[in-house]
């Protein structure tokens, strides 16, 4: 039973039925009959507890059996089961219930004197509830039921609302108005009632009144009596409910609209629309903020189409979508909108209808598909849209404008998370030109300040409203181009570096089409000559990004050295232009007019500026070519120029056969470049990003007239070793014309040399025409001489595509360098920051000549104090070690200041060409002695770097040529030198590394009757010299130390390799015995310094290999090594030669079987300096037990060595007493065997 009402009771019955209204007319007379009944209701409480148990039992009766009514049994256990959280088990209660109830009221309905049972559950039922049709059976379970939806027990409120849903749509016995009483008199709120109770009685209310709409007897109330007042009261009700809480409002809405699908389009208006205190609702609703009567508005007017003065400010009338986005009814709804967060996380259903009338079904995949076509019409403009659709994307800009980002983004976490649900429910239906509406630059700044900032509340919400845009992009280039573009556009081209992600990157990188490229292409180039930037809006920080997120907006901002906003966006279109080829994966044909595409671009925007206006059209190439209306700075030319030389780097490194099969135009990107760049120099209206003297336009027609004939040749000569010469230059020159645009002055020799090699190496009628010179004299110097001599110029300068067009070059053309030309490469790894030669003076050049012809005989620097230099020299430079890969790409782009070391010896090149090279090193000298002289230092160890990999090209294309050794030898000295490990380590391991895979481990290695034996010999006694050389150790910082011993390592790994390389030319060439003598004296001479001086560190693991390697140099060794081993001074080097001793008899062959011979051949002639030896080890006794070990096991290996070749009476022989004495004593029986 309820609580009784108090005196300060709310309004809980808020619109009273129309009987209640005419039986009292004044609230106070009300109030008063009110609590005359509560009086009774109380006085009923009390006598119902006193004869509880006496009700149970007639309770019982009367339920139990049907005789004292004659009605069927009705089981209340189904009650317990309606609150089950088993959804099976609650509607299996509700259908036994509905059934069982069905039945009693079936036989109520038949009983003639409906009196006699009205005992028993009577007293559940006894007040004026109005159910006096229904059993009493029925009436106890209808006020059961009522009271259970307002039970907050498990699912009580969900199973007897089903309970009550299916019980009145099925007994008609329960009448509607009844019901609505009865829902008010069994819920009633009172004054004394707490909180919790007094919204369980609430919630209890709406789902009962849930209930009776669900069950569809209003709208057969209307059906039956179109005069009803039941509607009308229903809805006044429900709309009472959801004035008084918040939390109700909401699900109030939803029982109006569930009574709405029901009810017929009369019944609306006449009804519904005009129930009591739902117009008074929808006037205050747009000022309260109140989504959920904007919702039911626009849910009854979809229905009725009509237009409603009951709907007030919340639609327009006449309604239309046009005006319902307009910006001041948006502007009017905007509260409305901002409240629909309380029910977060779930969005609001507001916003969904909403979606749905600004961007109808109606779009559009077909649409889409014809604006990429349209798109792709160059230089037309996009095709009108229908106005349908102009208006759509009006409505759509207001709706963001106003709602997005005048009412959401500038408002509470929780508002700004509204607004990426709200654009998330947008995404579906969005097409691709609405995009930019939809990422406006205010919700960009603000995704990325939100992404900028781990820590921030929303960071979670905007990586995943990105992972969906992605998503949505799916396939759709012409998504994904609009996506990149406005996320860019709003950012500066920072959305990735801001961010900290891989947006854009990952965007860029699923192009897959040839259409999806040129699309992206031609937005990248109109947004580059659109000047109204997006980024000129003014950044409202503090409205738009969440607390602690400006990193977010300021980081950056000086990442470039280009100033103004702009310049950011055009440096990145600059940039992503040629990485679009990246990952594109096509044919060569398609992949050809992307690359066509992006070069008339970058030559467009870098090369060339328009003197008059800002368009100017080519009849010939019948295109129009655009520039931003402010002219184009100066460092975004020289960017536009770089990546230009990287798009003709990476088409030459990977282009297909360059001649077709059907003899049409070959895919030849530098060709291309060079005609189009010819027909923009013959427009007048265009000319050079910057104005050129008269020396550099010349060269710059030698070079374009040079690459024309070559081309030319290179068409009519085919595909063979000439064509890929051809092929190389032009593409060098193509880079070196490219150069002299980027660095004025500097490079015009160069490129006048280079034209000079072209006209020499193909003496072909137009080259030698176009030159105007006579090339007649004989005393100039070769071809390649001049060429390398050209490389070594541009290379201190050159950027990473140029160099990659001399490695090129220097591929095809390497198998024609001179000695002269070579050495003028090696020289220069020998170079160190000191005064250029022209400030020298005479003698100090004689010095350094004669300092040349030393260093060319002792190449290797192994005096003792360069040694000992070379072991205490290290810098702290970083440990981490570079192989030979990443040796050549890490080699940076020098800056503009580079500088090449000047050189000793002329190498047949004239003394102003060389005066030229010293220049830059004079240069490095007078940098060295300002703040920062590491400059010159980077600058001359990156010369080398580059210089490196030419030599490597050489070495691979030519291994086995005397040369080679040549090269080795400067490579070595270079590598031990201690310059080389003060000046860097990366050079060292790039020096280490192509020793050992071009040299060393080569396949192919130098067997030409060219090779010099003396070259050999000198470097073989240099190589077993520096392996003998002592390792100091010293203490040095950590670092140090560590890089210390790992130089000391590599030089004692080069000193082995070296040796095992020379010796197996020597054994290659098959040298005649007095050559052969001489390298017998370098390893006597080895093996004197091993056994008689403390400073040869020679390891006896290098000897053993060397004579396993070459068994010829152990054998005429054996004699000199017994005699050294029996005379050495050194008792620890005696013991560790026995080791080699024992090698060499194993070489000679085993001591049984067919070896035999060998054996006795090789052991017999020096049995005396053996037992020499022998007599030696067993009269000087070693000291240690280790050694003795080592003697008693080598004096035992020959005792049964002897034995087995049956020279014992020889060896006994040569052994003298007192030895044999000793061996007795020492050795015992394994000695007496040699006796029987």
């Amino acid at each position: 039973m309820k609580k009784e009402k108090g005196k300060g009771e709310e309004l809980a019955d808020g619109v009273a039925s129309p009987s209640a209204n005419l039986n009292s007319a004044k609230p106070m007379e009300r109030r008063k009959k009110r609590k005359e009944l509560d009086k009774v209701r109380r006085r009923a409480v009390s006598e119902n507890e006193e004869s509880k148990p006496k009700l149970k039992e007639v309770e019982s009766s009367n339920l139990a059996s049907s005789s004292s009514g004659g009605l069927p049994e009705f089981h209340i256990g189904v009650f317990k089961d309606l609150a089950s959280a088993n959804s099976s088990v609650r509607e299996a209660a509700v259908e036994k219930m509905v059934i069982e109830l069905q039945e009693v009221q079936k036989a109520f309905d038949g009983l003639e004197n409906k009196d006699f049972v009205d005992g028993g559950l009577k007293l559940e039922a006894e007040k004026d509830d109005g159910l006096n049709e229904c059993a009493p059976s029925l009436r106890y379970a209808v006020r059961r039921l009522i009271r259970g939806v307002s039970s907050s027990r498990e699912f009580a409120r969900q199973g007897f609302a089903l309970g009550l849903t299916l019980l009145v749509s099925t007994i008609p016995s329960i009448k509607v108005d009844s019901l609505l009483k009865l829902i008010v008199d069994v819920l009633e709120i009172t004054s004394s009632m707490k909180g919790q109770e007094a919204k369980d009685c609430l919630l209890g209310r709406l789902f009962a009144y849930g209930a009776l709409a669900r069950s569809g007897r209003l709208a057969e109330e209307w059906m039956s009596d179109r005069n009803t007042p039941y509607i009308k009261e229903f809805t006044s009700h429900i709309t009472s409910l959801a004035v008084k809480k918040r939390y109700l409002q909401e699900p109030a809405v939803s029982v109006i609209l569930e009574l709405i699908e029901k009810l017929p389009q009369e019944a609306l208006l006449n009804h519904v629309l005009e129930a009591p205190g739902l117009k008074e609702w929808f006037a205050g609703a747009a000022e309260a903020g109140n989504p959920d009567a904007l919702l039911l508005a626009l849910k009854i007017h979809d229905k009725v189409s009509v237009d409603n003065a009951v709907f007030g400010n919340l639609l327009p009338s006449p309604f239309c979508p046009n005006k319902f986005f307009a910006a001041d009814h948006l502007s009017s709804l905007a509260t409305c909108l901002k409240e629909s967060t309380f029910c977060q996380p779930r969005v609001h259903s507001v916003w969904p209808v909403l979606v749905n009338i600004l961007l109808p079904h109606t779009l559009l995949q077909a649409e889409d598909a014809v604006s990429v076509t349209s798109s792709l019409k160059k230089h037309k403009k996009s095709r009108k849209s229908s106005s349908s659709e102009e208006e759509i994307a009006k409505n759509l800009q207001n709706f963001v404008e106003v709602i997005i980002e005048g009412s959401l983004l500038l408002s509470s976490h929780d508002r700004k998370h509204l607004a990426f649900d709200v654009l998330l429910l947008l995404l579906p239906r969005l097409r691709a030109s609405f995009v930019p509406i939809v990422l406006s630059y205010k919700f960009v700044q603000c995704l990325m300040d939100i992404l900028s900032t781990k820590d921030s509340w929303l960071f979670k919400v905007a990586q995943y409203f990105l992972k969906e845009l992605s998503d949505w992009v799916n396939h759709d280039d012409v998504k994904r181009v609009a996506i990149i573009v406005a996320l860019q556009k709003h950012s500066n081209g920072k959305f990735d570096s801001i961010t900290r992600t891989k947006t854009i990157k990952d965007l860029m990188a699923d192009f897959r089409t040839e259409s999806g490229c040129t699309l992206f292409i031609q937005s990248l180039q109109n947004m580059f000559v659109d000047e109204s930037q997006s980024s000129e809006e003014p950044s409202d920080q503090s409205q738009t990004t969440d607390d602690n997120s400006e990193i977010g907006s300021i980081e950056d901002k000086d990442s470039l050295g280009i100033v103004g906003n702009s310049d950011f966006l055009k440096t990145w279109i600059i940039e992503s232009l040629p990485s679009i080829l990246k990952y594109l994966k096509l044919d060569l044909e398609a992949k050809f007019g992307i690359q066509k595409e992006i070069l008339k671009f970058l030559a467009v925007q870098g090369v060339f500026t328009a003197s008059l206006g800002t368009e100017v059209t080519s009849f010939e190439l019948q295109e129009k070519f655009r520039w931003p209306k402010v002219a184009t700075s100066s460092a975004l030319c020289r960017m536009c120029i770089e990546q230009l030389q990287l798009l003709l780097a990476n088409a030459q490194k990977g282009e297909g056969p360059r001649a077709l099969s059907n003899g049409l135009e070959p895919n030849d990107l530098g060709s291309y470049f060079m005609r189009f760049l010819s027909t923009l120099q013959n427009i007048p209206s265009i000319s050079i990003f910057r104005p050129l003297e008269d020396e550099e336009e010349n060269v710059l027609k030698k070079v374009q007239a040079t690459e024309t004939s070559l081309a030319r040749e290179e068409r009519s000569c085919g595909l063979n070793s000439a064509s890929n010469r051809l092929h190389a230059l032009r593409y060098l020159l193509i880079q070196l014309l490219l150069q002299v645009l980027l660095r004025p002055r500097e490079l015009s020799e160069a490129a006048l040399d280079l034209v000079i090699c072209c006209r020499k190496a193909f003496p072909v009628p137009d080259l030698l025409d176009s030159s105007g010179e006579d090339d007649t004299d004989d005393a100039s110097p070769a071809v390649m001489d001049v060429l390398v001599e050209t490389f070594l110029q541009l290379l201190p300068q050159s950027s990473a595509p140029l160099r990659a067009a001399i490695e090129q070059v220097f591929k095809y053309f390497c198998d024609d360098v001179t000695d002269a030309g070579l050495i003028r490469m090696l020289k220069v790894l020998k170079k160190t920051v000191k005064p250029a030669r022209h400030q020298l003076s005479e003698d100090d050049e004689d010095e350094d000549e004669d300092d040349d012809d030393d260093d060319e005989e002792d190449f290797l620097h192994i005096e003792e104090e360069d040694i000992d230099e070379a072991e205490t020299g290290e810098t702290g430079e970083s440990e981490e070690q570079t192989d030979d890969s990443e040796a050549v790409t890490v080699v940076e782009e020098v800056d503009k200041e580079s500088s090449e070391a000047s050189d000793d010896s002329d190498g047949g090149v004239d003394d102003d060409t060389m005066f030229r090279m010293d220049k830059h090193l004079a240069h490095m000298v007078q940098q060295k002695n300002q703040a920062g002289s590491e400059t010159a230092q980077y600058q001359l160890v990156q010369f080398k770097l580059r210089v490196l990999s030419l030599l490597e090209i050489y070495l691979h294309e030519n291994p086995g040529k005397p040369q080679v050794i040549l090269v080795y030898s400067n490579l070595a000295r270079a590598l031990v030198s201690p310059h080389t490990a003060e000046s860097s380590e990366q050079l060292g391991q790039r020096i280490w590394g192509i020793l050992q895979k071009k040299i060393f481990k080569a396949k192919d290695y130098p067997k030409d009757e060219k090779v010099q034996f003396s070259t050999l010999e000198t470097s073989l006694q240099k190589s077993l010299k520096l392996a003998s050389k002592p390792i100091k150790k010293k203490k040095l910082a950590n670092k140090k130390q560590s890089a210390s011993w790992n130089r000391q390592k590599m030089i004692a790994s080069l000193a082995q390799s070296s040796t095992f390389w020379l010796l197996k030319i020597i054994d290659a060439r098959n040298f005649p015995e007095p050559e052969l003598q001489r390298v017998f004296d370098i390893f006597r001479g080895v093996l004197e310094g091993y056994f008689d001086s403390k400073k040869s560190q020679i390891k006896t693991e290098l000897l053993k290999e060397i004579f396993r390697r070459r068994p010829w140099i152990a054998h005429n060794l054996f004699g000199f090594l017994l005699e050294k081993c029996a005379s050495s001074k050194s008792e620890f080097r005696r013991v560790e030669a026995l080791e080699l001793v024992t090698e060499i008899l194993k070489l000679a062959g085993p001591a049984d079987g067919s070896g035999q011979e060998a054996l006795k051949k090789t052991l017999k002639p020096h049995l005396s300096k053996l037992s020499h030896l022998i007599e030696v080890l067993v009269t000087n006794k070693a000291e240690k037990q280790s050694r003795r070990a080592e003697v008693r096991k080598f004096c035992s290996k020959i005792f049964q060595t002897i034995s087995t070749l049956n020279l014992n009476k020889s060896f006994l022989k040569s052994l003298e007493p007192n030895a044999q004495a000793l061996c007795e004593s020492q050795f015992g029986d394994q000695f007496l065997n040699l006796k029987k």
